[in-house]
């Protein structure tokens, strides 16, 4: 029974961070209106929970590993009571800045259920389910909707100390029906990150991850003020917008997990950084708040299905490592989510408009497309050479000339040549002598007019002895038809002939 609820449990404690980690965002205007603030201080205040937040995140996620994800969150809500009731009594802009920075730690509680909840499941459902999990980021459209309406009735600060009661009441919740028996790593922390650091793979999804959750963290955080600044929109109506944003992103989520299980990945994420490409153009270009809408809205989306995608490839390609690598890809994610808000507050103040920072969003994401792509092609060439490697039968490769450019460890087996000692040479050096001139005149005849030729031949092996071979040698051709290299495909049949003689 515990374990069964561990997914609804664990997301509904990850809604309750996320309500409390952008807390200040839809808050921003009504707190300006009691503290004096700048532009630029108004950015830091609203981006500084996302930094310690995603650097907490690699941390927390080799604890959660380590203890269990009832200890992480149980401490982690405790810990935040301190830094929420302190900023909701902040007088200026210091005191906002230290309360918001430890209100961060909302942020890291990511990494506990991404690297927990997987651990109840098949790998075939890793992606659904770390996109279900995925759904408390609505935590923050939670926020976004109602802490403005609440701040219009009962002041900003108490809005802020009433997220004190949720907190204690998760805790309580938590410590009551987490997990005690969830299975534990306790592989150290430096031994699981040295045997990943040096994979290309994590920088490459933990860059897919930077651009798509960091642009939903982004957004998330800066729209309400945005809008209210920018297009002149009520508090209210910025708080609406920026929590249909939120939900659609969130809810579309999963999605991107239930995608991933089904078909390639790498299909997937073509798709989600074209249409941030696009996007982000078109945010560049937005001269009114309907083409805005759309520009954001399809971001969500994309962002939404992308982040649900490269939870499935995690545990694909790290299933040992889950808990730090998770917590470095996350982190990146939200470290994504930290810049953007800077960037983009520094661009406007020096050239007066926005579109310097969707344009870079636009490049970003095509770059990464160019990355997937390369990536898809070198799994399906790893996939061919395993296939080469792995299988019993002894394949060499040659090219035009004849000359051999490839064996595998089967050949070596079977022959008794070593790679190095045949590579560069004809596969004359094998011949046994017993079949004439004709018999290959009429092979390579078959191979020039069908592309394949199967059939019985002796060969020798280095040590000099004649053995029988069943034999394929198949023609191979490139994308355009052309004729590039020829493959031999054998296995040693003395024995079966012998038995049957």
């Amino acid at each position: 029974m515990i374990q069964r609820i561990q997914l609804p449990l664990q997301t509904l404690c990850m809604i309750a961070a996320f309500i409390v980690w952008v807390l200040l965002s839809p808050l921003i205007a009504f707190i300006k209106e009691d503290i004096v603030l700048t532009a630029g201080q108004i950015a830091w205040i609203t981006a500084i929970p996302v930094l310690l937040g995603s650097v907490l995140r690699i941390p927390v996620g080799y604890l959660a590993n380590r203890y269990g994800a009832r200890v992480m969150f149980f401490i982690s809500f405790v810990v935040l009571l301190v830094p929420v009731f302190y900023v909701s009594h902040a007088d200026s802009f210091l005191d906002l800045f230290i309360g918001n920075l430890f209100i961060g730690v909302a942020g890291a509680t990511f990494s506990i259920g991404v690297t927990s909840v997987p651990k109840y499941y098949s790998k075939d459902r890793h992606g659904f389910v770390n996109g279900i999990y995925g759904v408390g980021n609505i935590g923050t459209a939670i926020t976004a909707f109602s802490a403005p309406v609440l701040a219009n009735h009962l002041g900003w600060s108490t809005t802020i100390q009433l997220s004190m009661i949720l907190l204690a009441g998760f805790a309580l919740l938590i410590f009551l029906f987490g997990d005690r028996h969830e299975k534990k790593v306790t592989t150290p922390l430096m031994k699981q990150i040295r045997e990943v650091y040096k994979n290309q793979k994590l920088w490459f999804l933990s860059l897919f991850y930077f651009i798509t959750f960091g642009s939903f963290v982004a957004f998330t955080v800066y729209l309400p003020n945005f809008l209210v600044d920018y297009f002149g929109l009520d508090k209210v109506d910025a708080g609406l917008r920026t929590a249909g944003y939120i939900a659609l992103a969130t809810f579309i989520r999963p999605l991107g997990g239930w995608l991933a299980d089904r078909w390639n990945p790498y299909h997937i994420l073509m798709v989600v950084f074209l249409g941030l490409t696009v996007s982000g153009v078109l945010l560049s270009f937005s001269p009114n708040i309907e083409l805005y809408t759309i520009g954001a809205l399809s971001i969500a989306a994309c962002a939404g299905v992308g982040n649900g995608t490269v939870f499935k490839l995690v545990p694909l390609y790290f299933s040992k490592q889950a808990g730090v690598v998770n917590g470095l890809v996350s982190a990146m994610g939200g470290l994504g989510g930290f810049f953007p808000p800077l960037v983009l507050s520094t661009v406007y103040e020096i050239t007066g408009h926005y579109a310097i920072g969707f344009m870079a969003l636009s490049q970003f994401a095509l770059a990464s497309f160019v990355i997937v792509l390369w990536m898809f092609y070198q799994d399906k060439m790893y996939l061919a050479s395993q296939v080469i490697e792995s299988t019993v039968e002894g394949v060499l490769i040659t090219d035009l000339k004849g000359k051999i450019v490839s064996v595998n460890p089967s050949f070596t087996k079977v022959t008794g040549y070593a790679p190095d000692e045949v590579i560069g040479k004809e596969p004359r050096i094998f011949s046994s002598g017993i079949q004439g001139k004709d018999f290959y005149e009429k092979m390579w005849k078959d191979i020039a007019e069908t592309g394949q030729w199967t059939g019985e031949i002796w060969n020798k092996r280095k040590n000099g002895e004649i053995y029988q071979q069943l034999l394929t040698i198949s023609s191979i051709r490139n994308e355009a038809g052309e004729l590039k290299n020829y493959a031999g495909m054998f296995s040693d049949i003395t024995q079966m002939k012998n038995k049957i003689g």
